[in-house]
């Protein structure tokens, strides 16, 4: 395939252009690679009118495949889909294709070859097109080339350069070549189109790239989006599906998400098993993974290709032994340093099959020319895939999302096991009010006892009787000593299950004498289980002949001595006996030795009752103090302190102001008559002296003296103003009526809208919020005042917050009503409920929203703007402190109704409606 200049005329040069037009619009009209290639190599061999042209492209390995082709009438084999090792074209080819961009012209049948570089390798610049030169073709290239059934050929290089890339140096992607199985002439008009073309398809790669590029990052982002949706969705994240989410991005065939703290996995798709030897545990939690995963740093992620050529991992490499997992991704999570868990995504190994051009062999150069270019199938089990950049930064993009989240579901956790905590103890302390009112009203029943009668045995019975349902023990008995003679049973209260002791007398050989001294010491005796319990035989004999398994022992004492025992029996089964339950004995033993002293000596009894008496009420009004203070704190942690901030602002604020609106009358008078003293001196003085004239003229007398009365009047004025705001913040913060009184509703909303006319009035954004009230005649009705303001403020903030998006919707070109919020109160038509309806024509909710929307922690706002707490709060104010109704009712496009119930049977009779 020689060169020549022979032209060709017009018509030559219209299927030039003709070519490039056709190729150019192509590349326009497609973004897709191999598109532009099939329609450049069927284009240009119709050009050239030979028998192949193809588009050979370079792999990594230097290795190159045949990517499109086009040829004539089959004249010659196809070549398309195969492989040619990278030694069948030498290195100093190579170089002289990519530094030279020179072109080759083989002729096959004179033996010579044609080479035509387009830039100088010394000084870097492009040559004129007509340097060519021609050489002896390499006897190697000749044979070559008769194998393939060439006799004429043309290659030029295909160079690439990426556009976003750091780097500007080009590197050869392939080659554009031209076989013919004749020998053929080469026109430099036709190697000139054939370069053009080239030139062409190095800016349809560039192109290509860029899609490609552009596509897997609009993935990334997608991908990021979806895990990210799936990672807020508050209180429970869905891991599950954000990791399902995460294998499929990376085409794995498994993965899972290790929770340090809490030891929680998930997993998806296929997994390790750790065998037998190695331990029962997860793999995350082997001591050789943790040394591994403690070396990693926080933002660090590890791409394995081959996790069994891994040397860390050898030791764990048999848990994946019978899966096809090959390639291993770990993403650790870290929160402000520390780790809190590791993401797995589980790569597989697959088989490769590529076609090679005739046989070869990877582990010898060629030396000798191939013969024959019949197809080749090489396969390969078990490979692995290199992952790629793109990943390793999707990985590291995934790890901040994951990470933030977990760290927020932790505090999530920490928050509600705070909260359980403090329910547990509240309902601990409750339990225990509970105990000490019933300890309080038995002790209060015993010492009315005491009071009403002077008969011991009745009291002493009502001990009995008042103790044995709280310790819910089988038998509850008083023992009286009676010297050394022993003792004997006066009172009892029995279940009816169990034998009667009453009258029963103990033996007196089975006590020792130091129990006496021990009880008139104070010491009890509990005793959890008879048959164990460090007792004499005698002693243990008698208590197990009677059906007693466990019993608590108080002594009472009147006088420096020891009068008697208060004793308690559970005769079902042993029992542990609590200090609160030996306490109330204590308290009861304390009563009867009160009752015992009243019926020995009356005024002494007196003295007792009154000291009882005094006792109780103590511990009534104790425990009444702390039911109060326990409600505070709950009412306090649900409650913002708007109230305190805003009465401690109007009260700064009232002083001064009240200063300056107290002087003002007085300012006004004083100036009025220094104008009235002015006029005089001008009546007077007519014609003042030259320096007077002169300060007349500079200060504009006339103007001052009329603008000076409408300066204080303005002044006035804007004081009033400062006043009735600062009325109405002291009014709706209402410290003064923190309790339950008859108040006016419609102060309230009035305050209310009072407080947020600021977000209400015209600004620059929009035109101002409309407010339409329809008050009905309300009557004052009892309520928390501050509480019920509280409601108002939420409701309508919420409202002017939605009626805001619709502004800034409007702004964007959306037809829009104008904004309005519709107040009306009214009295039900049984008088028995006041309602209140505060309604916006905003964007209204869907359904699924307006299920949640008392829920506490529940928003729709963007993060900073809402807690989520204010309607919830608000609910609770109006259903559980007042008793009344909450509704809202809503639907998108057709605003939003918030409606207040609320009983009216509390309401002050002696007020007129309003």
């Amino acid at each position: 395939m020689g060169l020549t200049d022979e032209p060709k005329g017009w018509e030559a040069t219209f299927n030039q252009d003709n070519l490039l037009h056709r190729i150019t619009t192509q590349i326009r009209r497609s973004l897709e690679l191999q598109e532009i290639l099939a329609a450049t190599v069927a284009e240009l061999r119709l050009f050239l009118n030979t028998d192949r042209v193809m588009v050979y492209r370079f792999d990594a390995d230097g290795n190159g495949e045949v990517v499109a082709e086009s040829i004539h009438k089959q004249r010659l084999p196809s070549l398309l889909g195969l492989h040619f090792p990278a030694d069948d074209i030498p290195i100093e080819a190579k170089r002289m294709f990519l530094e030279a961009r020179q072109r080759s012209i083989v002729d096959v049948k004179s033996g010579k070859i044609g080479l035509s570089p387009l830039k100088s390798l010394e000084t870097g610049k492009y040559l004129p097109q007509e340097n060519i030169y021609y050489r002896d073709i390499d006897p190697c290239h000749v044979q070559y080339l008769t194998a393939m059934g060439v006799q004429s050929s043309l290659v030029l290089p295909i160079l690439h350069q990426d556009p976003g890339g750091k780097t500007t140096k080009r590197q050869l992607w392939g080659l554009l070549v031209s076989h013919h199985s004749q020998p053929r002439t080469i026109l430099k008009r036709e190697l000139k189109i054939v370069q053009q073309v080239a030139d062409q398809v190095m800016i349809a790669i560039a192109q290509s790239n860029l899609l490609t590029e552009t596509r897997a990052k609009q993935e990334r982002e997608a991908t990021i989006n979806r895990v990210s949706t799936f990672l807020h969705q508050l209180p429970t994240i869905q891991l599950q599906k954000a990791l399902e989410e995460v294998v499929k991005a990376f085409k794995g065939i498994g993965g899972r998400i290790y929770i340090d703290y809490s030891g929680e996995i998930y997993t998806s798709g296929q997994q390790p098993q750790l065998p037998y030897d190695l331990g029962n545990t997860a793999i995350e939690q082997h001591p050789v993974w943790q040394n591994w995963i403690g070396e990693f740093k926080p933002g660090q992620v590890w791409a394995i290709t081959d996790l069994y050529k891994e040397p860390r991992l050898r030791v764990l490499a048999l848990a994946f032994q019978s899966t096809p997992i090959r390639g291993l991704m770990l993403i650790p999570l870290h929160s402000h340093q520390n780790f809190i868990g590791i993401i797995s995504i589980f790569r597989p190994e697959f088989d490769s099959e590529i076609l090679w051009a005739g046989h070869h062999d990877l582990h010898h150069s060629q030396e000798l020319p191939r013969f024959s270019f019949k197809m080749w199938r090489e396969e390969k089990k078990g490979q692995a895939e290199e992952w790629k950049s793109e990943e390793i930064s999707l990985g590291q993009s995934l790890c901040y999302y994951f990470s933030m989240a977990i760290h927020q579901q932790q505090m999530y956790h920490q928050v509600q096991e705070m909260n359980t905590s403090l329910e547990f103890r509240v309902k601990e302390k409750t339990a225990e009010l509970k105990q000490s009112l019933l300890l309080t009203k038995a002790i209060k029943h015993v010492t009315e006892q005491i009071r009403k009668t002077l008969d011991l045995k009745t009291t002493l019975q009502t001990i009995v009787k008042e103790v044995r349902p709280l310790l819910k023990s089988d038998r509850v008995l008083i023992y009286q000593l009676l010297g050394e003679f022993g003792g004997e049973v006066i009172v009892e209260d029995i279940n009816s299950e169990f034998p009667s002791v009453l009258g029963m007398n103990a033996p007196v050989e089975c006590f020792p004498d130091q129990s006496s001294r021990l009880y008139f010491r104070g010491r009890t005796r509990a005793i959890d289980n008879v048959s164990t319990a460090d007792v004499s035989d005698c002693h243990r004999e008698f208590m197990q002949n009677l059906g007693i398994q466990a019993n608590l022992i108080v002594p009472i004492n009147i006088s420096h001595q020891l009068w008697g025992l208060l004793i308690a029996h559970q005769c079902d089964a042993p029992r542990n006996w609590q200090d609160a339950e030996i306490y109330l004995l204590q308290q009861l033993a304390d009563q009867a030795a009160i009752a015992i002293q009243q019926a020995q000596l009356y005024e002494q009894t007196c003295a007792a009752e009154t000291q009882a008496k005094a006792k109780a009420a103590q511990l009534e009004t104790a425990l009444s103090e702390l039911q109060t203070t326990q409600s505070q704190l709950i009412q306090t942690e649900k409650m913002s302190s708007l109230g305190q901030l805003v009465a401690g602002i109007a009260h700064e604020i009232n002083n001064p102001v009240n200063f300056i609106y107290g002087n003002l009358s007085h300012a006004n008078n004083y100036v009025q008559e220094l104008l009235q003293l002015l006029e005089l001196y001008k009546l007077h003085y007519p014609q003042p002296n030259p320096q007077i004239y002169s300060l007349i003229k500079a200060i504009d007398l006339d103007f001052l003296v009329e603008d000076l009365p409408k300066t204080i009047s303005s002044m006035q004025i804007g004081t009033e103003r400062i006043r009735s705001i600062v009325l109405s913040l002291r009014n709706f913060s209402r410290l003064d009526e923190a309790e339950n009184k008859a108040v006016d509703l419609h102060e309230g909303i009035d305050n209310t809208l009072l407080i947020l006319q600021h977000r209400l009035k015209a600004n620059a954004k929009s035109n101002g919020i409309k407010i339409i009230k329809n008050y009905g005649k309300l009557p004052r009705i009892e309520c928390y005042a501050g509480q019920m303001n509280q409601v108002f403020m939420n409701i309508i903030s919420n409202a002017i917050d939605a009626l805001e998006d619709q502004v800034e919707l409007s702004r964007k070109g959306s037809a829009i009503p104008s904004p309005i919020i519709w107040i009306s109160t009214q009295v039900s038509l049984d008088q028995s409920r006041l309602i209140i309806r505060i309604v916006d024509n905003g964007p209204g909710m869907t359904e699924e929203v307006k299920k949640r929307i008392f829920d506490p922690f529940f928003t729709t706002k963007s993060v900073g703007k809402g807690t989520g707490l204010g309607l919830a709060i608000s609910y609770q104010i109006v259903v559980e402190k007042h008793g009344g109704v909450m509704e809202c009712i809503s639907n998108i496009g057709q605003g939003t109704e918030f409606r207040i119930s609320l009983p009216t049977k509390n309401y002050c009779e002696t007020d007129e409606f309003k």
